[in-house]
């Protein structure tokens, strides 16, 4: 159904060209939109005009028209002035709203389709019949986009990114629950993962310049046929999922860059615990001080180059040997190893998984 606002605004912009007073009116003789005031009088001449067979009559000097949706009767339009074009201004209005009625509808059906398939709710089959009927290509290139921000769904933010990408774009914009934006967007096929970060930059921007905070933005792989989509809408929530975890500082975060996170995201909570107890002897890795913390994340981050790491804290390399050896003491790992850096990592990501968990929880 379209909006008032809508109504208003299409009889508000045809009165500026032609100078004739539009009115709009449900078919039980309440106006929805108009401009001109009094419309109310003409209730008991639309009642009448609405179980009339005729689709236009000139009713107390005004011009009565009626506005079907697929044969059955949605509006009547008042067309008001002394014009002599009144008649022809009133059918070339009613006609506007009737293909805006089509439009609607379609997009309605599309967004229906689209939540559908998003949500694994259509068999194989039904897919492509209703593509077809709906005009949707199947075999092209797409990936899904989340957008998150602070507050529930609000309507605006779903209309400014659906202004982003354009009224006559292949792309949809929808959402399946009352927090989330869905952008399903088609990929070119020079596009690639970089690409996808530019379009999440702008959605990122346009939303931070609208005065949106604390947004997040996850997007899916690239998919080649329509049944896929899915697939990338699951990757995509599962990105906004573990980014919160392991990448809390990023505001844009793709499947793809999720590496073990995803993995760890997967794992049973019980399993986790039994990992900690057994690598650390029911000590938690991340019970060290800021210090010593502080000096693994940064070990870490140099791919565990003593040097480098010594002289980004601006301490001793000796005082940091030192501090690795502490820390080799108290917890058997030798962070100089590979394969003992790499168990305590994963232990420091199992920690936050598991916190995350538990805060979500109660």
């Amino acid at each position: 159904m379209i909006s008032n606002q809508i109504l208003q605004n299409t009889i508000e912009g045809l009165k500026a060209i032609t100078r004739i007073d539009l009115c709009i009116v449900d078919t039980e003789g309440k106006p929805l939109a108009t401009t001109f005031a009094g419309a109310e009088v003409y209730e008991n001449a639309v009642l009448a005009f609405v179980e009339s067979p005729a689709d236009a009559q000139v009713v107390q000097g005004c011009q009565f028209f009626k506005v079907f949706d697929d044969q059955q009767l949605e509006y009547i339009l008042l067309a008001n002035g002394g014009s002599d074009d009144v008649y022809m201004v009133g059918k070339i209005a009613a006609f506007q709203i009737q293909n805006l009625l089509v439009a609607y509808k379609e997009r309605f059906d599309k967004d229906n389709f689209i939540k559908n398939l998003l949500l694994d709710n259509l068999l194989l089959v039904d897919i492509y019949n209703r593509a077809k009927k709906l005009h949707i290509e199947t075999d092209v290139r797409r990936v899904v986009f989340i957008v998150e921000t602070d507050h529930e769904k609000d309507n605006n933010v779903m209309e400014n990114i659906r202004g982003l990408f354009g009224t006559k774009s292949k792309d949809f914009v929808t959402a399946v629950d009352e927090k989330n934006v869905i952008v399903v967007k088609e990929v070119a096929l020079n596009e690639g993962y970089e690409d996808l970060d530019k379009t999440a930059k702008m959605i990122l921007d346009l939303l931070t310049a609208q005065g949106e905070t604390d947004v997040h933005i996850a997007y899916g792989t690239v998919v080649n046929e329509l049944k896929e989509v899915s697939r990338s809408y699951k990757e995509a929530r599962m990105a906004l999922d573990v980014g919160k975890i392991f990448f809390d500082e990023k505001d844009i975060i793709a499947y793809s860059a999720l590496g073990i996170g995803r993995l760890i995201y997967q794992l049973p909570i019980p399993l986790c615990k039994m990992f900690i107890k057994e690598i650390f002897d029911g000590k938690s890795p991340d019970d060290f001080d800021e210090e010593t913390l502080t000096t693994i994340n940064k070990f870490f981050e140099n791919s565990l180059n003593v040097s480098e790491t010594s002289r980004q804290l601006y301490i001793h390399r000796n005082t940091l040997v030192y501090r690795l050896d502490k820390l080799q003491k108290s917890t058997g790992l030798d962070l100089r190893v590979f394969e003992d850096a790499i168990t305590f990592k994963i232990a420091l990501m199992v920690v936050k998984y598991m916190k995350y968990m538990e805060s979500i929880n109660y």
